[in-house]
This record gives C-alpha cells, structure tokens and sequence, in this order.
C-alpha cells in the first residue's frame, strides 16, 4: 500500500510540475539555421552594398512571416545578431526599409533583442 501511495504522489508532484513550466509554444520555434536560410542571400550586401541581391527580400519577408511570436522574434534577433559581426551596420540597417518593413530594433552587436 506504501508503494501505491508513493506512486500516485510522485505522479501528482510530476503532473504539477509540468503544469507548473507553462506551456510548450512559449519556447522558439525557429532556429538560427532556418534564419540563416532566410536571409544569406542579404549578406553581400550587409558586407559592403552595392546592388540589393534579388532573393533578399522575399527571404526577409519570409523571415517576418515566420518569426509569428514574441519567442520566435526574440529568437531571430539573436541569431541576427550574432551575424552582424563581420558586416556593414548602415547597410544590414537598411535592408528592412528597403524590402518594405519596419522592424523595431536596429540590425548590430549592441541590439537588445529582449525587447
């Protein structure tokens, strides 16, 4: 009977647990490789200018529609960020406005993607 009783608690304390940690959707679901997918055709341009590569767009486009939740932007912004190494700020800046969006936050080391 002792066996029982601890086998019924340990489920409730698991069950509890688990209601406790919120729900699954509020972690990201995009990866930095699927944000790296949308947007690598835009880092000749975020390098040095020049002509807008012609799949920029439609890929950050893409980029915004799938970065829906607030987990999933948060995500998007770092691995954004942790590429803006190596690239122009004034030109990676731009490519929003240049596609037709407005996102808000600029593109850069110090971005604060928490907000």
């Amino acid at each position: 009977m002792a066996s029982t009783t601890t086998t019924t608690l340990a489920a409730i304390v698991i069950v509890a647990c688990l209601l406790a940690s919120g729900p699954p959707e509020a972690d990201a679901a995009i990866t930095c490789g699927q944000v790296v997918g949308y947007i690598s055709s835009c880092l000749p341009y975020a390098r040095g200018g020049g002509a807008m590569p012609p799949k920029c767009c439609p890929g950050v486009r893409a980029l915004n529609g799938a970065a829906k939740t607030t987990p999933d932007r948060q995500q998007a912004c770092k691995c954004i960020k942790s590429l803006s190494r190596g690239i122009s700020i004034r030109y990676a800046s731009s490519i929003p406005s240049k596609c037709g969006l407005h996102i808000p936050y600029t593109i850069g080391p110090k971005t604060d993607c928490t907000k």
